[in-house]
């Protein structure tokens, strides 16, 4: 009786994971990953003959792996870090040993990270596991199936060694290539508006992968020759780990905590920069401020997290619609800014107007609730553009589009509206007026973030 008790708890237990809360492909993308993993180690184990060399190697790049993990969590490396350097020891297994240590390399560092540095859902835990080990097996194959072939000459030779540093270059790049695929596929599948090119592929992201890639490369080459040569690179990877954490710390300085995007302080230093040079070169440039309809109402009904949430897909979007070289920021509460560069009147408003619409579009879904009860959203949008030849400062652009929100929420707000820096304080209306609630302006309750942070 206490043991089917006891059972029938785990199978609850296994009822309430996160991933059956995922998507249906992409919980059957999860398991199918995890099942082709499983069935390589199986593969894998039937066709390797273990050597005592073969265990001493592993054994020996794991205990650095496993060293580096816990200098990282002493050093005082937080448990949001998404990025480490561990893997470095654990791609030598991959290119000096057979495919099953590659395989069964990144379950000791995973479930170390797990016991010791942070708890993280099992599924995503396993998951990682599975697209390393995966990436890693494929750059062994690449390896070992091309170097009979590829490789000429003898061994310490000019030609040898060209041949094997290219091959293994070209390993890591297999590596990279399938672990990427991988994971992009279930990141988009959790978030749809992640910008997969600047978290992914942006140049401090590829500048990171390719540090580590080198450093790979340099040790597998050296625990080639002398398998003790592996812990002399530890302070190396160590301080590659607070050079990406250094990194981390300047993004988040300048990032929104709850949504990522910039502070305010940060975009009105670069804003003003923007503007500067703007006006300098005689370039068109434009500024929008963005406020949520009603978030107060939002707040009250459905709970600051919702709001939260709320803040966070709106930010989703803006990522998603500007282009790279657009500058978004959290200016307050429920307001948002954008810096257009490049940018003319017309098409800055055919921009907002964009925004507008995808915000319009979203279905936010309220966590725990039966039914899958959704929040729909709206943003009034003030658009002030600087036309060719213009000279104003960035606190005049902010105080017109101050002025052209204020009209878009007095106007019915779900619309946007343009002043135009030529035309003096004259507000052009948009189309996209599409708000059932026409007529009061909830801001006229109280004073706009711009004037707050004037003083006034």
């Amino acid at each position: 009786m206490r043991l089917d008790r006891r059972l029938m708890r785990r199978v609850r237990a296994v009822g309430d994971w996160m991933l059956w809360s995922l998507p249906r492909w992409l919980v059957i993308f999860v398991v199918a990953v995890v099942a082709v993993y499983v069935a390589a180690i199986g593969v894998a184990a039937s066709f390797t003959t273990v050597t005592e060399h073969d265990l001493i190697l592993f054994g020996v790049l794991l205990a650095c792996t496993a060293v580096a993990v816990e200098l990282a969590r002493k050093t005082g490396e937080p448990g949001h870090t998404a990025k480490d350097v561990q893997g470095v020891w654990e791609f030598p297994i991959a290119i000096l040993l057979p495919p099953l240590f590659a395989l069964l390399a990144p379950i000791s560092r995973i479930a170390l990270q797990q016991w010791r540095v942070r708890r993280a859902p099992l599924h995503r835990r396993v998951f990682t596991t599975a697209s390393i080990g995966l990436s890693y097996c494929a750059a062994s194959l690449t390896f070992h199936g091309l170097s009979a072939a590829l490789m000429g000459g003898a061994r310490g030779t000019l030609v040898h060694d060209l041949g094997w540093t290219l091959l293994v270059a070209f390993s890591a790049v297999v590596c990279a290539a399938v672990n990427k695929t991988i994971i992009l596929t279930a990141v988009k599948g959790t978030g749809p508006s992640v910008n997969i090119r600047t978290q992914f592929f942006g140049g401090e992201a590829l500048y990171n992968d390719s540090a580590e890639a080198c450093i790979s490369v340099l040790i597998t080459y050296g625990v080639a020759g002398n398998l003790f040569l592996a812990p002399a690179a530890l302070p190396v990877v160590t301080l590659l780990q607070r050079s990406l954490r250094h990194a981390q710390l300047v993004t988040d300085s300048r990032a929104d905590l709850k949504t990522g995007l910039l502070n305010a302080a940060t975009w009105d230093r670069e804003s003003a920069m923007e503007v500067a040079r703007a006006v300098r070169t005689g370039s068109p440039l434009a500024v929008a401020l963005l406020d949520i309809d009603k978030f107060k109402v939002i707040n009250d009904t459905y709970g600051h997290l919702v709001g939260d949430l709320v803040l966070k897909e709106i930010a989703n979007t803006l990522n998603s619609v500007l282009r790279d070289y657009d500058l978004a920021g959290r200016f307050g509460g429920e307001e948002f800014s954008v810096l257009l560069p490049q940018t003319r009147a017309v098409d800055a408003f055919r921009i907002a107007e964009r925004v507008r619409a995808n915000i319009a579009g979203l279905s936010i879904i309220v966590p725990g609730t039966t039914g899958g009860e959704r929040v729909h959203v709206t943003v009034s949008i003030g658009v002030a553009a600087l036309d060719s030849g213009s000279k104003r400062e960035l606190s005049e652009l902010m105080s017109a589009a101050d002025a052209a929100l204020y009209r878009a929420k007095a106007g019915g707000r779900d619309q946007v509206q343009m002043i135009s820096t030529t035309r003096g304080l004259s507000a052009i209306s948009g189309p996209g007026t599409g708000a059932a609630d026409r007529g009061a302006s909830d801001r006229q309750d109280k004073p706009s973030v711009f004037r707050r942070a004037q003083g006034s």
